[in-house]
């Protein structure tokens, strides 16, 4: 067993499956479970988790039925909101949204997340998209000031936003989708890349990616791809989406590239024109997330540690770390574009194959979906064996895991922690 730092072991109640009371019946598992799912208190957080492990009827299995399939969403108004808020670390930011007239909380909806562009806000959007989407999605326009979605903080608002719109609404979380136009094509290419495992797909328009942010492209490996560009932008010179085609090939990567030759009266070819929509619409009723996929690549800056779907990045050789705006001009490590890589295969039953660059240390989450708990585990990291053994699963794992990512189809109760040896 060469390599391991932490196989977590603890938490595990093998009590039977058994039924708890309703949803909202006071002291029901459930409840208590979707209690600490919504907590954002970290005191609240730690009790709710006490009372959840020791409840009788707390077994893995149990909570996952739970996690699944077990909220109660209410049944709210439909139509239009232009005047919706998002509060993020404080700050309030505008949200328009569009709730379908269909809307019925039994049945899960897609969702649309739609970044706009400088001089514009969210509302702009709102007609255009909710028009042409049709009945199963919801659609959500936030704003953020001069559209740089760049940012880290408006990376945390996309993200905060999707978490909220999925507390309060019946959001599929295999049908999400995030696109924009301009500079909020440039967020939807950024805030896709290092969050790619919550998207069935990206959608940029008009946008593009500055060279030292390219080899970021490999996360979307699992993520669908539309690209939208105007032969004759002259804000966003077509070049930088045809680079990024190019990019999207040499590594492997299905996508769909159109390049149209229309121009608008007042922005010239740098438009999002509305003769594109319908058949990006269609494109989206096709997507759907792969929510366990058997391969995953990873690429990180110091600054994006959070985890990749069952993949998860813990410590590195000292490489770049990007700023607030994402990007730094001035670091030498950006622009030599020293980042760290994961690449980690699940090749058959029970043995996963890790390749690694410039990492010390990652994490593996693991479910019955993707191993046989039953049967001994054998990751190889660099050709090196790094464990063989048995994995057992845990409920406080399971729990906090689901608390961090809020994602019913993402559920791990095993944690395994594995050093890269020289």
């Amino acid at each position: 067993m060469l390599g391991v730092i932490v196989l977590a072991l603890v938490g595990l109640n093998s009590a039977p499956c058994l039924a708890d009371g309703p949803v909202g019946e006071p002291g029901s598992l459930a409840l208590q479970v979707f209690h600490y799912l919504d907590s954002t208190d970290v005191e609240e957080g730690d009790r709710l988790l006490h009372d959840i492990l020791a409840h009788p009827e707390a077994s893995v299995e149990r909570v996952m039925q739970i996690i699944e399939t077990g909220r109660i969403y209410e049944a709210g108004p439909a139509g239009l909101f232009p005047d919706e808020h998002v509060v993020v670390r404080g700050r309030a930011y505008p949200l328009s949204m569009s709730i379908p007239a269909s809307y019925d909380p039994s049945k899960s909806f897609g969702l649309v997340m739609c970044l706009h562009g400088a001089g514009f806000s969210g509302d702009a959007y709102l007609e255009r998209w909710r028009a042409r989407l049709g009945g199963d999605y919801i659609l959500a326009c936030p704003t953020y000031p001069s559209g740089a979605w760049f940012t880290r903080p408006a990376e945390e608002l996309v993200l905060t936003t999707i978490r909220d719109l999925r507390r309060r609404y019946h959001v599929d979380p295999d049908r999400i989708f995030l696109t924009g136009m301009s500079n909020g094509g440039i967020g939807a290419w950024i805030i896709g890349m290092h969050n790619a495992p919550l998207f069935a797909g990206i959608a940029p328009m008009a946008g593009g990616l500055d060279g030292t942010l390219m080899p970021f492209l490999a996360n979307l490996r699992n993520t669908s791809i539309y690209i939208i560009h105007g032969a004759k932008d002259q804000v966003m010179p077509v070049e930088l989406s045809r680079s990024i085609s190019r990019e999207l090939q040499a590594l492997g990567y299905a996508h769909v590239y159109r390049e149209h030759e229309r121009e608008h009266p007042m922005a010239g070819g740098h438009y999002f024109p509305k003769e594109e929509l319908p058949d990006l619409v269609v494109w989206l009723n096709g997507r759907r997330r792969d929510p366990l996929p058997a391969r995953l690549t990873l690429v990180r800056d110091a600054s994006h540690f959070q985890a990749f779907n069952w993949l998860r990045m813990d410590s590195t050789d000292p490489i770049a770390a990007f700023s607030d705006d994402l990007v730094d001009k001035n670091d030498e490590l950006i622009k030599r574009r020293e980042y760290a890589t994961l690449d980690a295969v699940i090749v058959s039953p029970n043995r996963i194959e890790v390749r690694a660059e410039r990492v010390r240390r990652y994490s593996l989450f693991l479910n019955s979906r993707l191993i046989d708990l039953s049967k001994p585990l054998t990751v190889l990291t660099n050709g090196q064996a790094s464990f063989e053994g048995m994995v057992r699963p845990s409920l406080e794992i399971l729990l906090r895991q689901a608390r961090i990512r809020q994602d019913p189809s993402g559920l791990f109760p095993v944690h395994l922690m594995i050093a890269v040896q020289n």
